[in-house]
């Protein structure tokens, strides 16, 4: 095989390189730093530098950090591209075994410990799965319209976050779902994703108003409202894939003023459940799909009948897998978050403190190691999952917006570098790249400021810890040695 180059000479990796996102990965490494020793900082030991604290430990670990990422770019870019199924299959026999792992970490199998060290397998499979579904993807014949490639890559995704549930690691396992944010901009039909938010709209309505009722009828508001918007959906679908507007137009209207009226007769008539007519007209929108489906072989119709039929069957058993299959802290976080309770010593007591911290930064901030909360230890976790409570007393509204805008301009590079990438291999495992970051920071922000469930995810190149710290590094630098070969031209 011969290489030749554009202008015949070969570009080098340091002048390929994005030096645009190095600059930002170094810019959170530091503010990164700098937000350990302030969560971490004692007035007993001051020492930031000692490697028997944890800022100091964690300045080893960005300096392994470094070398790591030089080590990466020093490998030729076919690297990835060649052992993506090898390195893949490794972590997944790893993820497997650490499922039997007998050292437990907080209730979690996922930690495996080497003499002085502990590591965390699923932060590096993230790297994995995403050489793996990019190798996969850019392979010849690769169709994501086809059922069954879709299917095999969904597979490739899925079966490391079921080795990592198998550790009882539910928040990281829930990152491998930002994977499906790549398969949308390769060509997934955004109605997987609508399906997404639907089910997340069903369950938030179903579960908060599922106690409160519908006037003065015995209706629950809950299932009244998850009913309503799965007929406003399905004729919604219906109009705009089906291309039946009139017919959308007339289903949605005489589901309304057939509701509305067994609504008003509930409340001055006879009181009754009206839920049972939203649950006929449901079956009777279900039951036309089919029917439309069978005699035009509009397959259309067929999949926003399943759609309707799945949300019914997601709505009945939500209620269920909340009470009796989850656990009773995660079942008390949902509680908490949906305002349901209010267990401000209990499983909200995280969230509550993270808040208090972050409100007493105010504009400017408390100044680096000034920090009230953090310093009496007030938030559990203050130098992992809530690392950025401690931004937000320190720096304040200016130093945390700063920081978010560091993490919006990383966003926004990792989508220019993906979109100039000239092979499928290279782009779709930026999107991939881009999606687990999109991901890690808006869960971990949200929950730190009570909009999000408290699922135990890092901020990327923040919170403490080597394993976390590895996986991102391994997992950007990867991409900019691909990137830096955008210009080679191979033949």
């Amino acid at each position: 095989m011969s290489n030749t180059y554009r202008d015949d000479k070969q570009p080098g990796v340091l002048r390929s390189l994005d030096w645009w996102t190095i600059g930002i990965y170094l810019a959170l490494l530091a503010f990164g730093w700098l937000s350990v020793c302030g969560a971490t900082f004692s007035y007993d030991d001051p020492d930031l530098f000692s490697f028997a604290s944890n800022s100091g430990k964690q300045l080893m670990w960005i300096g392994t950090s470094l070398l790591l990422g030089l080590v990466i770019l020093l490998l030729d870019d076919r690297f990835y591209d060649t052992f993506a199924y090898v390195v893949y299959g490794l972590l997944v026999v790893l993820l497997f075994l650490t499922i039997f792992n007998p050292v437990s970490t907080k209730g979690s199998h996922s930690w495996l410990v080497l003499g002085p060290v502990k590591i965390q397998p699923a932060e590096f499979a993230k790297f994995a799965t995403a050489l793996a579904v990019a190798k996969f993807m850019s392979a010849y014949g690769f169709n994501i319209h086809r059922w069954k490639d879709f299917a095999l890559a969904s597979a490739i995704v899925v079966i490391p976050m079921l080795c990592i549930v198998g550790q009882r690691e539910t928040g990281s396992a829930l990152v491998y779902l930002s994977f499906f944010l790549m398969f949308y901009r390769e060509g997934m039909p955004g109605c997987f994703l609508f399906s997404a938010f639907a089910m997340v709209l069903y369950f938030v309505f179903g579960i908060k108003y599922g106690g409160d009722f519908l006037w003065d009828t015995p209706t629950s508001l809950g299932k009244f409202i998850v009913l309503l918007l799965v007929q406003v959906f399905t004729i919604g679908m219906m109009d705009v894939y089906c291309d039946c507007r009139k017919e959308a137009k007339r289903l949605l209207i005489a589901a309304i003023v057939i509701t509305f009226f067994f609504v008003l007769f509930s409340e001055f008539v006879i009181p009754f459940d009206v839920t049972w007519v939203q649950y006929a007209l449901c079956t009777f929108l279900i039951g036309f799909l089919f029917y439309k489906s069978a005699t035009t072989r509009f397959r259309q119709y067929l999949f926003i009948g399943l759609f309707s039929l799945g949300s019914i069957l997601f709505f009945s058993g939500a209620d269920y897998v909340l009470n009796h299959i989850m656990q009773p802290h995660q079942r008390v976080r949902i509680n908490v978050l949906l305002g349901l309770e209010e267990d401000l010593a209990g499983a909200g007591y995280n969230v509550h403190q993270s808040e208090i911290a972050i409100g007493s930064g105010g504009l400017g901030g408390k100044g680096f190691l000034n920090g009230t909360q953090t310093k009496l230890k007030f938030v559990p976790e203050q130098d992992t999952d809530f690392i950025f409570c401690t931004v937000g007393e320190e720096e304040g509204f200016l130093g945390s917006a700063s920081v978010l805008l560091l993490f919006l301009a990383l966003i926004l590079r990792l989508i220019k570098m993906a979109e100039r990438q000239p092979l499928a291999f290279g782009r779709i495992y930026g999107y991939c790249v881009l999606s687990i970051f999109l991901f890690h920071v808006f869960i971990n922000v949200g929950m730190v400021l009570g909009l999000t469930p408290v699922i135990g995810i890092p901020l990327p190149f923040f919170s403490y810890g080597g394993s976390s710290l590895w996986g991102f590094t391994i997992l950007l630098f990867i991409f900019l040695r691909i990137d830096a070969a955008r210009n080679l031209v191979r033949q």
